[in-house]
């Protein structure tokens, strides 16, 4: 695949970290920090509440501001959760659905990660899918066939074009995760080849980015 046809997205994700008052000072950090010219498009995922923060402060340093998560719900009797028209009237450009942390402790499925992903194209958002196995699934060699499935779930109905994928195991991190992993590029060609025919030819196809985690400061 040649690269010039696929969009290279690095995009880093706050979880539940740092303040709206904090983001200004981080973002001038990180502008001193980044190379005047870059060939990538850049996005920080935050919070709901630090979107409108993290767009004002990300201007001068070309970094889009994303969420991480959605409803499925377009409104309603639905407390504490957060709409796609929502997000999108606060100018959030990406939203993270189904991470791990989300399947692993809220019980998220592929059918409700396919919903929240409708639902925020129909927005014009762009979500970001997040695929991979877990600990046991691993150590039971089966990451590849079940990335496969969750990347095909995830896309029903969808036009993969028009999403991002993201390779994030739900196994831990750190000393209690096996000592060789498959590596994330495994997963990337896994995710891509899983994806619909169309997303594979010459036209542009999703970009596919590895997940990390790293303790909060």
């Amino acid at each position: 695949m040649n690269r010039k046809y696929r969009k290279t997205v690095i995009a880093g994700n706050w979880k539940m970290n740092q303040l709206a008052s904090t983001v200004k000072p981080f973002m001038e950090e990180l502008k001193a920090a980044m190379p005047k010219t870059r060939a990538c498009d850049m996005v920080l995922c935050t919070p709901a509440v630090m979107v409108p923060a993290m767009i004002k402060a990300g201007k001068d340093c070309k970094v889009a501001a994303g969420a991480q998560d959605v409803s499925k719900y377009e409104k309603g009797a639905y407390t504490g959760e957060v709409s796609a028209g929502q997000l999108a009237d606060i100018g959030a450009k990406y939203c993270i659905v189904g991470h791990s942390e989300r399947r692993q402790y809220h019980g998220e499925d592929d059918m409700l990660v396919n919903a929240k992903a409708k639902a925020l194209l129909d927005k014009g958002i762009i979500p970001i899918i997040c695929v991979g196995e877990s600990l046991e699934q691993r150590e039971m060699d089966l990451t590849m066939e079940y990335v496969a499935y969750q990347v095909k779930a995830a896309l029903s109905g969808i036009d993969a074009t028009s999403c991002a994928a993201a390779s994030s195991p739900t196994s831990p991190s750190g000393p209690s995760a096996p000592a060789r992993p498959p590596p994330p590029s495994r997963r990337r060609r896994s995710a891509r080849a899983s994806a619909p025919s169309s997303a594979r030819s010459t036209a542009p196809v999703p970009p596919v980015l590895s997940a990390s985690s790293t303790a909060a400061a």
